[in-house]
């Protein structure tokens, strides 16, 4: 239990210490982390020489059941951020093609292109935000205050051999991870449903192997909301995603100065619009691959919940 506990604790402060957390990158690491809890809990239940069957095993299939519909809905958030990457890549190639033949019908080819493209992101942040008012906020990702490993709190946190303790350290990580998840991938809007939490000073005369990671998630969670602060703008906090969005814009505006000057896209003139175009491709790839790897670690997490459940159910038949 010692090593769950500092591996959990780790884990969180090594992603606190990361770049900022709505980048692709962060966003992948707070999966892996989430997949890798799951596999450690499930590893040490045939440690703990738990009874068959009983409250325990309710208790994890309840909150593996969370587990579930959170990541079903980030995939969901994500299949809007794919779509859009889908359009963002049409608008590069339209420019490229307009590159090459800047006449007025390429110019109103390229313009319609990025208008298709803009009008997928914007779908995209009012669909995330629906999504996270309904499939998201039900599932109330708060941090569970009601135990802060306070010494009165030690016989519930030990209960079943000490697999409560494990699942409640589960509960909390695994809820700030998800709002971060939510909040790069869906909408910011999701964050707000994670309540704040704070280190109990009282913890080291509770359960001295979990001391610690409430530390990490409050710290952890107090970076999530700094930036938040810093950001201040509604949506989808994906870096990339924002990145490439800025990306169309100024191509589009690069596009109109020409179109309206009329000068043909030569010199420097054409530097700069290839300069522009090369960006945007450069971000809708980026995009694009980092999404594809996210959706694969959620898939892969769903697959481990599966094999768990079935796994802990045999366990208890046998």
């Amino acid at each position: 239990m010692n090593a769950f506990f500092s591996s959990l604790a780790r884990g969180l402060d090594d992603l606190g210490r990361a770049g900022g957390l709505s980048s692709l990158p962060a966003l992948l690491r707070a999966a892996a982390l989430l997949r890798g809890l799951h596999s450690q809990l499930t590893l040490m239940v045939g440690q703990l020489h738990l009874p068959p069957g009983g409250r325990w095993l309710d208790e994890y299939m309840d909150e593996t059941a969370r587990l579930w519909d959170a990541c079903l809905a980030v995939k969901l958030g994500l299949a809007s951020v794919e779509r859009y990457c889908a359009a963002a890549a049409c608008a590069a190639a339209a420019l490229d093609d307009w590159l090459q033949d800047p006449s007025p019908l390429s110019t109103r080819q390229v313009l319609r292109a990025i208008s298709v493209s803009r009008r997928e992101a914007m779908a995209a942040e009012e669909e995330n935000r629906a999504l996270s008012d309904a499939r998201i906020a039900p599932l109330s990702l708060q941090l569970d205050e009601r135990l802060l490993l306070r010494a009165t709190d030690a016989a519930r946190l030990t209960g079943f051999n000490g697999f409560r303790g494990l699942l409640y350290a589960l509960h909390n990580a695994s809820s700030l991870l998800l709002l971060i998840l939510a909040s790069g991938a869906v909408s910011c809007a999701a964050a707000a449903a994670g309540g704040p939490c704070a280190a109990d000073d009282t913890a080291g005369g509770g359960v001295d192997a979990g001391a610690g990671f409430m530390a990490s998630i409050a710290m952890l969670q107090q970076r999530m909301a700094e930036e938040a602060e810093s950001d201040g703008a509604a949506g989808i906090r994906m870096c990339e995603f924002r990145c490439a969005r800025a990306a169309v814009e100024a191509a589009r505006e690069e596009v109109e100065r020409v179109a309206a000057t009329g000068r043909k896209c030569e010199g420097a003139t054409g530097g700069v619009v290839k300069d522009k175009v090369e960006e945007l491709k450069a971000w809708v790839d980026v995009l694009r691959t980092g999404t594809d790897s996210l959706v694969c670690q959620l898939d892969d997490f769903l697959d481990d919940i599966v094999e768990g459940r079935k796994e802990l159910s045999d366990l208890c038949s046998h």
